[in-house]
């Protein structure tokens, strides 16, 4: 018979695998210790270890969605998944970059730009589902209309 995984076992397994907020791992780790400060203290270890870490979790997150989903959105989930603000506002795209990825989506999800009204309610609704704030959204639809425009 198999002996009984160490939570600091469990904890390392799921690290190993990827990163995790701490809000994340004291959820995982709650399935097989119903003791919250022994919880606690491990996250406390994990962490001045280097091994668990808030800020390098948003990093990685924010690196891998910011070029399909707009600030408001990854905030959105960062908070959800227990990360304060703090640490993940330096690292959000900025104005332009947010911009061109909202370009970027669009253009790729709906191919050809329409000056039809209801069209341009698409545009705005799936980029506001996306995440992006109502500037960034009509400066995207601007410069995708210029650069269609130029096309023709």
């Amino acid at each position: 018979m198999k002996p009984e995984k160490t939570l600091r076992f469990r904890a390392f397994e799921l690290l190993s695998r990827g990163e995790y907020s701490r809000l994340q791992l004291r959820q995982k780790l709650s399935k097989y210790c119903e003791d919250v400060q022994e919880i606690d203290t491990l996250l406390d270890h994990l962490e001045a270890a280097g091994w668990q870490s808030d800020q390098r979790f948003a990093e990685t997150l924010i690196h891998s969605k910011s070029r399909r989903l707009g600030n408001r959105r990854l905030q959105q989930e960062l908070q959800q998944k227990g990360v304060d603000a703090d640490l993940f506002q330096d690292a959000l795209p900025s104005k332009s970059a947010q911009i061109e990825t909202a370009l970027e989506v669009v253009s790729k999800k709906f191919k050809v730009y329409d000056s039809e009204a209801t069209m341009k309610l698409k545009y705005m609704h799936f980029l506001a589902y996306r995440g992006f704030d109502m500037d960034v959204i009509h400066s995207a639809l601007r410069l995708w209309q210029e650069t269609d425009e130029q096309t023709d």
